[in-house]
């Protein structure tokens, strides 16, 4: 994983639209990265829900929200579209930026080791340098937990 201080890596992935998203583009803004798993599953659902409903709050605070998945465009649509969901939502199906920012580990359940994402956010301030981590999410909270982050360094 990446830690405070480092300038957050750089990547351009494509969003629910097929448009693409560059970081770079947000220099001078705050920018939240979280990672999930996988979409339509119970907690990247209610993570997405909570940061949609805390999406106006955020924009005043001059901050993007993204989620990055190794889901496809196609299946980010059918997530947004499911549950009215307005945040942006960043396919990176070659795990290339998950990789990059060290949320690609390996896991286990029941005893069988796989690959996976570990839920986790990044904060990242205007001059493109990472300000928090946050590793192994819990859900419950969170979105409220970030805002309030940057809420603090606004004060």
């Amino acid at each position: 994983m990446l830690v405070v201080g480092n300038i957050a890596p750089d990547f351009s992935l494509m969003n629910q639209d097929n448009s693409e998203v560059t970081l770079n583009d947000y220099r001078g803004q705050w920018v939240v990265l979280y990672f999930y798993p996988k979409d339509n599953t119970s907690g990247c659902t209610k993570e997405a829900l909570d940061f949609t409903e805390h999406l106006d709050e955020y924009r005043k605070l001059n901050a993007q929200v993204f989620g990055i998945s190794p889901d496809s465009v196609s299946s980010h649509q059918k997530f947004i579209k499911k549950y009215n969901l307005t945040i942006d939502l960043l396919a990176d199906p070659d795990h290339n930026v998950l990789e990059k920012y060290g949320v690609w580990q390996e896991k286990s359940m029941y005893g069988r080791k796989y690959f996976g994402v570990v839920r986790s956010t990044y904060l990242i301030n205007p001059e493109g340098k990472i300000e928090k981590v946050w590793e192994k999410v819990s859900v419950d909270g969170h979105a409220d937990a970030v805002m309030c982050e940057i809420q603090d360094y606004q004060k």
